[in-house]
């Protein structure tokens, strides 16, 4: 990769992270409790699922191997950590989902989603390998950032995933409907899995301490706040006895 190519597709990432937001704040994206006709085809959605993440696994791979500091340990922890959240889900979440038989994941989401998730796993693993020079000293490793931030990214990753097991153990095997989740941080927000996700790519960026993984907390948050606060609506649309203490995301803030 070029680094004019780079800072290129680094202005992208930051700008479409502004552009998301301001749709996203008019415009439910349609899938999961918000899906609806009328935005084209769609597929199956564990597929969906499948292809939207292997983008970012492929381009994070692809882009550090070809780096020239990839044996050092702090890229190849940040690396790793990376890999693991991609891997997970790539090839486990979409096969764990309970979905409605007739769920469709729309192509016009999917090809927008999987260009971000090739353009962030490219950004992230060539800076890791090849650019981020103050990752390249053993120094680093004792740094507070770097602490703090896989500290940070650990809480985010463990509160992501024991909020999706909640929501995914709300479903009996056969059913469809939606129910309110409790339990977990799921007494505070409605969609404390987005707050994880957030929190987690928030450490990945501090431990780094890299511009690519900023933009891509940018863009996260542009994409899930609106989300979080679409799917608070509805919640308290849909259930008279929805708990009125709940926030729609950052615990006690929104």
């Amino acid at each position: 990769m070029e680094l004019t190519t780079y800072n290129f597709l680094l202005l992208c990432v930051f700008g479409a992270s502004l552009l998301t937001f301001v749709i996203l704040m008019f415009i439910s994206a349609p899938y999961g409790k918000q899906e609806r006709d009328g935005w084209g085809p769609g597929v199956n959605m564990r597929f969906g699922w499948f292809i939207l993440e292997l983008p970012a696994f492929a381009g994070m791979l692809y882009f550090y191997w070809k780096g020239s500091q990839t044996l050092l340990t702090a890229p190849l922890v940040l690396f790793a950590l990376f890999q693991i959240h991609y891997f997970h889900r790539t090839f486990i979440y979409p096969f764990t989902l309970r979905i409605k038989p007739d769920a469709r994941y729309k192509i016009i989401l999917l090809s927008f989603g999987m260009t971000f998730n090739a353009v962030n796993g490219a950004l992230n693993g060539w800076f890791l390998s090849t650019l981020a020079t103050h990752l390249h000293s053993s120094d680093w490793l004792l740094d507070p950032r770097f602490i703090a931030g896989l500290l940070l990214f650990c809480a985010g990753f463990a509160l992501a995933k024991q909020s999706d097991a909640i929501l995914r153990n709300l479903r009996k095997p056969g059913e469809t409907g939606y129910k309110i989740p409790h339990g977990g941080a799921y007494r505070w927000v409605s969609c404390p899995n987005y707050f994880g996700e957030i929190l987690q790519w928030t450490g990945f960026a501090l431990a780094g301490w890299s511009l690519p993984a900023l933009a891509f907390v940018c863009f996260t948050a542009a994409n899930l706040v609106p989300k979080a606060l679409s799917s608070h609506r509805w919640y308290r649309e849909k259930f008279s006895d929805y708990p009125a203490e709940r926030k729609a995301i950052f615990p006690f803030l929104l």
